[in-house]
């Protein structure tokens, strides 16, 4: 069997072992065998990202916009294939993995023209005949940390505007889902990218990870995944002073009040808490609903879910995949059990499927009398699992919204102007989302949140120039 190898200084390098990445709709079906590197390629892939860095970060812009938006039409024009090869990976749907590698060549694209766009400033000083100059410059080396649970796009998301500012790059993809980071770094690597500007290590966190979290050349690392690992990087980053984004947990309210629209309101909430399996950090786990159509919502609730069909992610007509791994399963039913020991009612699902291949397929769950205080309501799950949480009103709706130590996405079902407003200044998340699903956003505009979901700078759009960049201050006497 082909083993998949990293790709390190324009070459495609082996490791001392390999992984085997399976198909988590169907256990018996071997995606490939890829590389687990060690900490001595990461020394190596950053001594190649340093010794590009002055060439690339000075080289003209065009061929860094040329090299981009050659990138993306490739990822456009294979969006069935790579969408299946995500689908089979991960386990999202085939229409939901096509629409995600559908976004990863947009970002590429998008960012190619950012080469183009990275304005300064000319400012008059307060001292006569001087002037002030305010330019941007590229940070350095910038490691790369990825999760599973959206393969392709948070990786074009994270490198297509480091390269486009001027940075080398060293990725790391999660273990779980190394077959589209590898596929994005074979395309990279025919794009025209001079040897060193980018780099794919693949293997363990615990090595990859803290090798590029901790090496003295890598001048900043951005890093989506969990709370804890994430607290652990901001602290080693703050100790080595190196500039750090991160992009962490959520959980993330829908509220629905009283005069919603029922059929509106059921569907986004569906399609927030249940699809993709509930593995988004956008999803919305904790449904907050007003007394007078609580009765109604969750009798409407349950009867679109007996719609859903879960099953084989690359199946025609599947509404949801398995669950990534066998971990992320143990974890989800784990948080089941918790519920129904709190006092939740279990209304619908929780159990473990099975079909016509070994799997980790799982009922999507919904629990109704949940307080916010119950673990299911503060802890992320990451799983097809929602939770009613009934409230007075609008005021109490918005209480409970904000009692959650993340802030990433909150939505409101409403018909009411005035609620509607009131709700996008004052709840404390940094996307909202009226009459829409918490899950789902552009890549033209920033992404992310406050409190314990986010950390640094804004991601995607013209906001990532934040990050990737940064300022200098020149005057000149005239």
């Amino acid at each position: 069997m082909t083993i998949f190898k990293n790709y390190i200084n324009g070459e495609w390098v082996a490791g001392s072992t390999t992984s085997q990445n399976l198909n988590p709709s169907n256990l018996s079906d071997l995606i490939g065998e890829f590389t687990q590197g060690d900490a001595e390629d990461v020394n190596i892939a950053v001594a190649a990202a340093l010794a590009a860095f002055p060439a690339w970060s000075h080289g003209g812009i065009q061929a860094r916009s040329d090299a981009l938006d050659k990138i993306g039409s490739e990822i456009l024009a294979r969006k069935e294939e790579l969408g299946t090869l995500l689908a089979r990976e991960e386990g999202k749907t085939k229409p939901e993995g096509i629409g995600e590698v559908t976004r990863a060549g947009h970002i590429f694209k998008f960012f190619a023209g950012e080469c183009l766009r990275l304005a300064g400033e000319t400012l008059p000083s307060v001292r006569p005949h001087i002037g002030v100059e305010i330019t941007r410059e590229p940070v350095g080396v910038v490691g790369l940390i990825t999760p599973w649970n959206f393969p392709i796009a948070i990786p074009a998301w994270k490198v297509a505007p480091a390269l486009a500012f001027g940075n080398c790059v060293v990725l790391k993809p999660a273990d779980q889902v190394p077959g589209c980071a590898w596929a994005l770094a074979e395309i990279i690597s025919r794009a025209g990218l001079p040897a060193g500007v980018f780099n794919l290590v693949m293997g363990p966190g615990r090595i990859i990870g803290d090798a590029l979290v901790n090496h003295p050349g890598v001048s900043a690392i951005s890093f989506t995944g969990s709370v804890g690992v994430g607290s652990r990087i901001a602290q080693t980053c703050a100790q080595k002073l190196k500039k750090v984004q991160l992009e962490m947990g959520g959980k993330n309210p829908q509220v629905i009040l009283d005069d919603a629209d029922l059929t509106q309101a059921v569907e986004l909430s569906v399609q927030s808490s249940f699809y993709s399996t509930g593995q988004r950090c956008t999803a919305s786990s904790r449904l907050i609903v007003t007394e007078k159509i609580y009765p109604s919502f969750i009798e409407a609730m349950q009867k679109r879910m007996e719609r859903i069909k879960v099953g084989d992610a690359c199946e025609i007509g599947t509404d949801i995949g398995p669950v990534v791994s066998q971990a992320q399963l143990d974890q989800d039913l784990a948080y089941i059990d918790i519920g129904k020991s709190e006092g939740a009612r279990l209304v619908l699902g929780g159990e473990r499927l099975q079909r016509s291949t070994e799997g980790y397929f799982l009922a999507p769950a919904l629990f109704a009398e949940s307080t916010n205080s119950m673990r299911i309501n503060r802890e992320e799950i990451f799983g097809p699992v929602a939770s009613v949480i009934r409230v007075k009103d609008y005021e109490e709706a918005l209480a409970v919204s904000n009692d959650t130590p993340f802030g990433l996405s909150a939505g409101i079902a409403t018909t009411s102007l005035k609620h509607a407003t009131h709700f996008k200044r004052h709840v404390q998340a940094g996307m909202v989302m009226v009459n829409l699903p918490t899950a789902g956003v552009d890549y033209h505009v920033p992404f992310g949140g406050r409190k314990g979901s986010s950390y640094g700078p804004r991601e995607q759009g013209a906001y990532a120039r934040e990050f990737y960049t940064t300022v200098k201050t020149s005057y000149v006497l005239a």
